[in-house]
């Protein structure tokens, strides 16, 4: 079986900047995805019609990411039975509080998994564990990644207690 794709749906290009965290952990991971803007209000037509054939067009897991009112990960979970993943995006107004609050607070029914504020990374590396669960490669890569994650902590330990020690 292929193995599935990402869809990584911005509500607007200006979301890029953040989204590119996401788009760069999936190309680390050579996990396919394809990128799009869609808007839950401007082109709410299009944003089902993806979300409707998503499953039927190979992805597995939908990431939507969207400021201010953010509605968008919410119309792509109104539509679909494959996981979606919010990343509310800091605007200018609220410092992004209205777009976390829009994408966590789902009606029963209409799961999306929500992560930080402009958290992209972890987007991925959710979507990634989602398919991780039928893709043993991909399962691999996030055990090495938590042991790199590990070591990095352990090497930042030894040299605080060796800069410490010359206090």
């Amino acid at each position: 079986m292929p193995l599935k794709k990402v869809a990584v749906i911005m509500g607007s290009k200006s979301d890029l900047p953040v989204v590119l965290g996401a788009i760069q952990t999936l190309r680390e991971m050579d996990i396919p995805y394809e990128a799009h803007v869609m808007s839950a209000h401007r082109t709410p037509e299009k944003a089902a019609d993806f979300a409707v054939g998503a499953m039927d067009n190979g992805f597995g897991v939908i990431i939507a990411a969207a400021g201010k009112a953010a509605h968008l990960a919410g119309v792509l979970a109104g539509h679909t039975t494959l996981p979606v993943i919010g990343i509310p995006i800091k605007s200018t107004s609220l410092d992004g509080l209205d777009a976390l609050l829009a994408t966590v607070q789902m009606p029963s029914g209409v799961p999306v998994a929500t992560v930080a504020i402009d958290g992209a990374k972890n987007a991925a590396l959710l979507a990634a564990q989602i398919l991780a669960l039928s893709d043993s490669r991909i399962a691999g890569l996030l055990k090495d990644k938590k042991k790199k994650m590990a070591q990095g902590v352990l090497t930042a330990d030894e040299k605080l207690q060796a800069e410490l020690e010359t206090l």
